[in-house]
């Protein structure tokens, strides 16, 4: 009963620290962006954004197209391009609307204390987010089912007693059952993912069996134990982590990159650049699931080999003398 009564507040205190505190100190943090044009227009402009200690990592760049191709390749998150007719904005809601927000909130506010708050700032999106999720809404609350999607096929996996081979093979499966489902509701249905539908598929297969392999490593080493564990690293760490619904230059450090080393955000990370950049920027957050996923099923066959070692060194009989009898060659 104390052990009840003391968990639930701790973990209640837990799940409020990960989801509530990133939210509340959202801001930007080195986020990458990028500036355009003649050398002394694109200075005074450095300056301008320097007055935000912290918050901006500069990239200059020769020209918009330059500026443009950066974005493509998600270099940077926008850049601001010093016009003849004034400051133009590149943004990518694709990449976070709620960043594009934040970048034309900043360049207007810039634009008004340089005595140009007489027309409004031009903005381009470079690279628009999916007609049918604007906002990004859609979008960032696909994680959360991802994670338990793979939090539920590592637990039913161990509760049902499945080891070795058989488990991984399920896990594998399920996961690939997972990433078409998922695809077919978000692309196909919703409309909220736009890409190649297979590469969409496979991201949110391998994300799935990330976690899974994860959930299910844990438990083949700790015991049941493990799913509790896993469970707690992916739901209430990796999913408010994420950074999934802005982006995690806007997380406090080092919330923002410990998010993309699990596998919630790298799935994020990783479902924008084959949906919307054409697979740009989509090798490391690749990697690192793959590495998630390649350990968890790792683990998975390793605690079955020594639970086996176990089983079978247990079920040998002893001699009164506290030996195990030799095998004996009769003639």
């Amino acid at each position: 009963m104390i052990a009840v009564v003391v968990l639930v507040p701790v973990l209640v205190a837990l799940a409020l620290w990960a989801f509530a505190w990133p939210a509340a100190r959202t801001a930007p943090r080195d986020l990458p962006l990028g500036v355009a044009g003649p050398a002394t227009a694109v200075t005074q402009i450095e300056k301008q954004l320097s007055a935000h200690e912290g918050a901006f990592e500069i990239h200059r760049y020769a020209d918009e197209a330059a500026a443009r191709d950066a974005i493509e390749d998600r270099t940077v998150y926008g850049a601001v391009v010093v016009t003849a007719e004034g400051p133009e904005l590149l943004t990518a809601t694709a990449a976070s609307p709620l960043v594009a927000q934040l970048l034309q909130q900043v360049v207007s506010e810039q634009a008004a204390q340089s005595g140009q708050s007489g027309a409004p700032v031009r903005t381009v999106d470079v690279v628009p987010a999916a007609a049918d999720d604007p906002r990004g809404a859609a979008f960032g609350a696909s994680v959360l089912p991802l994670a338990l999607a793979g939090v539920a096929a590592g637990a039913v996996v161990t509760l049902l007693g499945l080891r070795g081979v058989r488990a991984a093979g399920t896990l594998l499966g399920a996961s690939l059952l997972v990433g078409v489902a998922a695809a077919s509701i978000a692309h196909s249905w919703l409309g909220v993912l736009t890409g190649d539908w297979w590469a969409e598929a496979s991201a949110l297969g391998l994300t799935t069996l990330a976690v899974s392999g994860a959930v299910a490593g844990f438990a083949a080493l700790l015991g049941s134990p493990g799913i509790g564990l896993g469970g707690l690293l992916i739901v209430l760490l990796g999913n408010p982590f994420s950074g999934a619904s802005g982006a995690p230059q806007l997380l406090p450090e080092p919330v923002g990159t410990i998010g993309q080393w699990l596998p919630p955000g790298a799935g994020a990370s990783l479902l924008r650049s084959v949906s919307f950049f054409d697979g740009a920027a989509a090798l490391g957050p690749a990697l690192t699931l793959t590495w998630w996923a390649a350990l968890g099923l790792g683990a998975v066959l390793l605690g079955s080999a020594l639970k086996r070692r176990k089983e079978d060194g247990s079920s040998k009989p002893v001699t009164a003398g506290g030996s195990r009898p030799r095998d004996l060659v009769t003639s």
